[in-house]
């Protein structure tokens, strides 16, 4: 693969030029290894290159992380609040402080845990529905909300499940409708 044994000049255009001796010290014809390496990803398909999807696993990981993250940050603000609340007259500044980090680290843990598995369950939702219906569009997040929505809230009846999933599909709706917005008219 050495770029002086091989003549490819039609792909020369989608590779650079590599040298492994670049930084060493060793007295060697450095011009002679150059070797050209693809600038984009490979992929043994056709079909693989054309989607650009994250995998089941990195979706799970991400969703449940950033959910996780978020209800956490979110929590803890208002465990702080709730405990600049709790506050009385006669505390020190250590006890104040005490209450304030033990407020925010318990709402913290809860809030972060509560999102946490709904981006775990909308995650494994959604890899599921475009494992079955080979699409990933916005309809496939929505059902995906849907069922998130209906699945968290199953165990307080099917009323309440119903209205969680209806929320949850709308509430899915809407944040892939304002990514598309966000693409189509902020330049980034």
């Amino acid at each position: 693969m050495a770029a002086n044994n091989r003549s490819d000049h039609g792909s020369e255009e989608n590779t650079r030029l590599y040298n492994p001796y670049q930084n060493s010290q060793v007295p060697i014809n450095k011009s002679q290894y150059l070797y050209k390496l693809p600038t984009s990803p490979e992929f043994l398909f056709q079909e693989e290159s054309l989607r650009q999807r994250r995998s089941w696993g990195e979706n799970l990981t991400f969703y449940t992380g950033t959910a996780y993250l978020g209800g956490s940050v979110a929590g803890a603000s208002v465990g702080i609040l709730t405990g600049v609340k709790s506050f009385e007259s006669g505390d020190t500044k250590k006890l104040k402080i005490n209450r304030i980090l033990n407020s925010s680290g318990h709402t913290g843990r809860t809030w972060g845990n509560r999102i946490g598995v709904i981006g775990l369950i909308y995650a494994g939702i959604e890899s599921g529905v475009v494992a079955l219906t080979d699409r990933d569009d916005v309809w496939t997040s929505v059902v995906a909300g849907l069922g998130t929505g209906a699945v968290f809230r199953a165990a307080r009846g099917v009323r309440s499940a119903a209205v969680a999933g209806a929320l949850g599909g709308l509430a899915a709706g809407a944040v892939v409708a304002g990514k598309q917005v966000v693409k189509r008219y902020v330049p980034i």
